[in-house]
């Protein structure tokens, strides 16, 4: 048994991925924004936290996610403005890295996207450049830490059913849906040769825990 703490708690991946930890016996502690959201949470099995993640002081996150095993970021703005968008996807994501690593909380799972990278490409009259900014300068971040870190990098988000299968080797963007995204996340939980590892993918053929295991 494991204690998680989720990020983004009430978020679609998020609410795939907590049945699935608690089924097998994880004690979860989903972060949300608000109370109203605090039902859904309990329904999964997971134990609803209402927590400003994007004011929290970096004392206040430590403090937060002490006594856990592991921190999933999977919280964001969700569009927005600029200054939003860069206050939680890397200002209130740092601060839950450098919170972590003071509270000892070592393994750290970060759910990017495909083509999270300094090198993006989107241009800054895109209105995705500012999210694409934020997410990059975050995962940057983490890869600098001395956490147990894990980026994930999922390619475009679709409602399908889950296949349980992937391909962690392409190198170019597809789709993937949302219920695979949240198994993926479980098994790198639980995978070690997932540390310190970058794993874009997409739907593809081969089974998850194999194609995590084989990375």
């Amino acid at each position: 048994m494991s204690r998680i703490l989720i990020f983004g708690g009430h978020g679609k991946v998020a609410l795939l991925l907590e049945p699935l930890l608690t089924a097998r016996g994880d004690q979860v502690t989903a972060v949300i924004r608000e109370a109203a959201q605090i039902d859904d949470v309990r329904a999964t099995g997971a134990d609803p936290v209402v927590f400003d993640a994007e004011s929290a002081s970096q004392d206040a996150m430590a403090t937060l996610i002490a006594g856990h095993d592991a921190v999933v970021w999977s919280a964001g703005a969700g569009g927005g403005s600029a200054e939003r968008t860069r206050a939680v996807d890397f200002d209130a994501a740092v601060r839950s890295m450098d919170a972590a690593a003071d509270a000892g909380v070592r393994r750290y799972v970060m759910v990017s996207y495909f083509g999270s990278s300094p090198e993006h490409g989107i241009p800054a009259s895109d209105s995705f450049h500012a999210y694409a900014e934020a997410k990059a300068a975050a995962d940057e971040h983490l890869r600098a830490t001395a956490l147990d870190w894990t980026v994930l990098g999922p390619s475009r988000l679709t409602l399908g059913e889950p296949t349980g299968r992937i391909d962690a080797h392409t190198e170019v963007s597809g789709s993937v849906s949302r219920a695979d995204v949240a198994r993926v996340v479980a098994q790198t939980l639980v995978e070690p040769a997932t540390i310190h590892r970058t794993i874009r993918f997409n739907d593809g053929d081969q089974p998850i825990e194999q194609a995590l295991r084989e990375l």
